[in-house]
């Protein structure tokens, strides 16, 4: 019977302030949606991150004496620098290009889709490199340090900067994401405290005579608070639709050219649905405690 009842007020209570319900769920529908955007920016960007670093090289640029003498790696300095490399602890791996693996990677790879700049690099001296792989990305220093001043060394190039770049970015979508959802977010408990107030304004009849026959204060003033949380789930899943016709015809229309040349790792749908498992009780609890504290510090009845 309390059940029936307490459905009954807040199905009346929403149909009566029926623009206010929409305004509400509108915005939160839109805060919720800038929220998930930035936690899937937060994801992106740590899935660019340790996609990268599980690929991540440090090159040794030889100087042009090496280069042009010592094809096969057979000589000093050469020859120690690749035994010392080998002997570091953290690297897995390394593989000596000389200058004509150069000029053959920088045509077929670097620079295929651009046969000027390709004809360009094959009339290059390009230097003769080191391609060291390591364990962990962590380890750059220490070889940046020990060999940056061997005999044969040009120059010491990280990987590991261009990633950090690229992670910056998206970490530069994530704070411009947040920072429009709390714009919205404080728009939203403007909504949801004047849809409480009003709420309760209106019926204040009905709550006077309730109080005097015996109902509590909590009793109520639970319909206006399950109003709050009823807006707050519909705009959840309307935020939670919003991301997932965004992946399709936002994400993957804009990066889409990204991900199939394995620039970038794909956002997929388990990613969205993760987020949404966040972004709902998020939603929910938001509305449910500015409710409150609408009703606690403001009706009195």
């Amino acid at each position: 019977m309390r059940g029936a009842f307490l459905l009954s007020e807040v199905l009346n209570g929403l149909r009566r302030n029926v623009t206010m319900t929409i305004a509400m769920i509108l915005t939160t529908a839109v805060s919720l949606t800038m929220l998930g955007g930035g936690l899937l920016a937060v994801k992106m960007a740590d899935k660019t991150e340790q996609y990268f670093l599980d690929r991540l090289e440090v090159r040794l640029y030889l100087d042009d004496a090496v280069s042009a003498t010592d094809v096969d790696c057979s000589k000093d300095p050469c020859k120690t620098l690749l035994a010392d490399l080998k002997d570091t602890s953290g690297v897995v791996s390394v593989q000596y290009l000389n200058r004509a693996d150069a000029i053959r990677e920088a045509k077929e790879k670097t620079f295929k889709d651009q046969p000027e700049l390709a004809a360009y690099v094959a009339q290059s001296p390009l230097p003769a490199s080191m391609r060291v792989k390591m364990t962990d990305a962590g380890a750059y220093p220490s070889i940046l340090q020990k060999f940056q001043a061997r005999p044969g060394v040009k120059f010491v190039r990280n990987d590991k900067d261009v990633v950090d770049r690229l992670v910056s970015l998206f970490d530069g979508l994530r704070n411009a994401a947040f920072g429009l959802a709390v714009l919205q977010a404080f728009a939203a408990v403007l909504l949801i405290a004047n849809m409480v107030q009003i709420a309760a304004f209106t019926r204040r009849e009905e709550v006077g005579i309730m109080r005097l026959v015996g109902a509590s204060r909590w009793y109520t003033q639970l319909p206006f608070l399950l109003e709050a949380v009823a807006a707050a789930i519909v705009g959840s899943v309307l935020a939670v639709v919003g991301l997932l016709v965004a992946r399709p015809l936002v994400i993957d229309q804009a990066l889409g050219s990204l991900f199939e040349s394995k620039v970038f790792p794909r956002i997929t749908g388990d990613d969205v649905l993760l987020v949404a498992m966040t972004i709902v009780p998020v939603g929910i609890v938001f509305a449910a405690a500015t409710a409150y504290g609408t009703l606690r510090y403001y009706v009195r009845e």
